[in-house]
């Protein structure tokens, strides 16, 4: 057996995750085990198996052509700082309880450093139309060689600034700008915060106006494109009263919700019950808020109505032009 890939040594930072990976190749395809030893210098050599660490331990191997494994490690602690090792073996032996292999394991290692996560004081202030965020390490860290500031997976802003305090800027209200806004300090390893810009909900109809055909299914919705998201989902209908909320136990009507959609069908619509408003209404920690979409139901002729209007104009002009042929005098008298 022999290595094509080996772990490679790490820093991470309490309460993150880390990933090593190793791949050998052999025939017959050697099996691949992690083994662990700490820092304690009276710590040994153990072998990791998937679901230790109170389950925080996961192995995923495949063994195919050649072997590969990976083995990670979740909400790092401090304890979870040393050796890590992986071992390749095809001797048929290997795991025989009393004879020895005749081929010993291979072993390939990597150190994981696992550093305590340094607090970071975050802030937001809003003050003449402007929101400022802040980010500040406030204990012990790494060096820090830049800073970045990313919202919805896009960099908004980036500097190669070694200081420990880090800001931006943003122009508008806070309801125009909400959601998760992350700080990450440049270092080794990597350091990260967040700052929420929480509203309430600005909840917003998908369209203001719908149409449905009678007897067809009518679909409304509406939407909430701030942070966070919606808690609880509610439609009521003009005339019913906020008590008499529309739910899917009616069985005309069904509602289905999601963190920041809302969707109401109303089966075979009718013209005279179904035409009007409809409010949703979305709630979270911070707040409600509410939108109002009217439903218009139109007959299923009324698809046929221009088409008869046609037929009507084109009938009453040849009427108008055959009355008139047959009253019109001719220019002429024959002998």
């Amino acid at each position: 057996a022999g290595f094509i890939k080996s772990p490679l040594s790490q820093k991470r930072l309490t309460q993150d995750s880390v990933e090593l990976y190793c791949e050998a190749i052999g025939n017959p395809i050697p099996e691949i085990q992690w083994w662990f030893e700490g820092n304690d210098p009276n710590e040994t050599y153990a072998q990791l198996w998937d679901g230790a660490r109170q389950d925080r331990v996961k192995i995923n191997a495949t063994y195919n052509l050649h072997s590969t494994s990976t083995i990670s490690i979740a909400n790092l602690t401090g304890d979870d700082s040393g050796m890590y090792e992986c071992r390749a073996s095809n001797d048929p032996d290997r795991n025989h309880l009393s004879k020895s292999p005749k081929v010993k394991w291979i072993r390939s290692q990597a150190n994981v450093f696992v550093i305590e996560r340094p607090e970071i004081a975050t802030g937001l202030a809003e003050a003449s139309g402007k929101l400022t965020l802040s980010c500040n390490i406030s204990g012990p860290h790494p060096t820090v060689t830049g800073h970045k500031w990313i919202h919805k997976e896009k960099v908004l802003q980036e500097d190669s600034s070694p200081a420990a305090f880090t800001s931006y800027t943003i122009e508008g209200k806070m309801e125009e700008h909400s959601g998760v806004y992350e700080c990450v300090f440049e270092a080794n390893p990597q350091i990260k915060g967040q700052v929420n810009i929480s509203v309430p909900p600005q909840v917003t109809a998908y369209k203001k106006s719908e149409h449905g055909n009678e007897g067809d299914t009518g679909v409304l919705t509406c939407k909430n494109p701030s942070f966070p998201a919606v808690t609880t989902w509610s439609w009521h209908k003009s005339g019913q009263g906020v008590s008499a909320r529309l739910d899917n136990a009616s069985g005309r009507y069904i509602i289905k919700s999601s963190g920041n959609k809302t969707e109401l069908r109303i089966l075979k619509l009718d013209i005279e019950q179904d035409t009007g408003d409809y409010f949703c209404n979305g709630t979270n920690s911070l707040g409600t808020g509410d939108a109002t979409v009217n439903l218009r139901v139109r007959s299923r002729l009324a698809a046929l109505w221009p088409f008869l209007g046609i037929v009507a104009e084109v009938l009453v002009l040849v009427t108008i032009i055959f009355i008139y042929e047959k009253r019109r005098k001719p220019d002429e008298v024959p002998d």
